[in-house]
């Protein structure tokens, strides 16, 4: 019945460093935060920010999303296992990461940096959108990848048979991949006529979790949450929040146009002082670095999926034989 369709053999992995895999998922999160630097780093005179403010912005980015993917990871996907393994929850190259905890850290670390350097919120939220999902987008195409996340079974011409599911199945990180990629021109549209602080980070969150709850439909969860899927769970939150959002922000009077810098421009100065500069791109740098050793997988299953999914990868102390 699904002669002729595509059997995934994708290689996961890039190489290996110091006895640790280095895989193609985490590769996506480094070019995210290298895109999100890149971006900010052409716009910080229209959002007032100096350059090293652009860095502190970009490493609390950074930490707030591999702390908050992991986070929600250990809390709401793989508690029993992590109580178990408690140990492991640090264990980043053993992989577990949750892109609903990705979104939920970027918007921590943004607000920390806001708080700290004084800045609006919204504002940054606002300029952070757009990278922000072609992050995601690049982080869907790692799943793929690594053939980790699969959708139900099908016969559609495009089915793929993933590594370690029976028969063949949606693809379901590509639609939302898509899905991701098609927010951009979206967001720009509305950047581009609003004149309301918010209004560019209330679209990402409502149309990121409201058509994601269509994209999920064809997706297996393995838990749930409140009587559904774990996931559909915080995509309807997610589009309640975008709404909520989207009331509040009614009430506001327009206060910037677009060809109006968004904060006021950060004042002239004496330059940064070099040595926090160099430190503050040191630890950009091991941030850029860090990721590349997280899989795709739930912590439990990449040592026991080793066998059957990656005949070539080698069991070491680092990715124990977990029963």
């Amino acid at each position: 019945m699904a002669t002729g369709r595509f059997v995934h053999q994708i290689n996961p992995i890039l190489g290996e460093f110091a006895g640790l895999y280095l895989w193609w998922y985490g590769l996506a999160y480094t070019v995210g935060f290298l895109g999100i630097y890149f971006w900010l780093s052409r716009a910080r005179q229209r959002l007032g920010l100096t350059l090293p403010e652009v860095y502190s912005l970009c490493i609390l980015f950074a930490l707030g999303v591999l702390l908050g993917g992991r986070a929600v990871e250990v809390i709401f996907y793989e508690r029993a296992y992590y109580l178990a393994h408690p140990a492991h929850i640090l264990f980043f190259w053993l992989g577990g990461m949750s892109t609903h905890g990705v979104l939920a850290g970027a918007i921590a670390g943004t607000f920390t940096f806001c708080r700290l350097y004084k800045k609006s919120f919204l504002t940054i939220l606002d300029a952070l959108a757009i990278p922000g999902a072609v992050f995601m987008g690049l982080g869907r195409i790692g799943n793929f990848i690594d053939g980790q996340i699969v959708g139900r079974m099908t016969d559609v011409w495009w089915a793929v048979q993933f590594p370690a599911a029976e028969g063949f199945r949606h693809p379901v990180v590509l639609y939302d991949s898509l899905k991701n990629f098609l927010l951009v021109p979206l967001l720009l549209w509305v950047r581009a006529r609003c004149r309301v602080p918010g209004r560019v980070i209330a679209h990402f969150i409502f149309w990121y979790g409201f058509l994601r709850i269509f994209v999920d439909i064809f997706r297996e969860y393995p838990t749930t949450l409140l009587g559904i899927a774990t996931g559909q769970s915080f995509n309807i939150s997610m589009s309640l929040l975008g709404l909520g959002l989207f009331v509040w922000l009614a009430k506001k009077p327009a206060t910037v146009s677009p060809e109006e810098p968004l904060l006021p421009t950060a004042p002239a100065g004496t330059p940064p002082h070099r040595a926090r500069l160099w430190a503050q791109r040191v630890v950009f740098a091991v941030l850029l670095l860090f990721p590349l050793i997280i899989p795709s997988d739930w912590t439990q299953d990449v040592p026991a999926r080793y066998g059957k999914r990656h005949p070539g990868l080698q069991y070491s102390p680092l990715y124990p034989r977990i029963p």
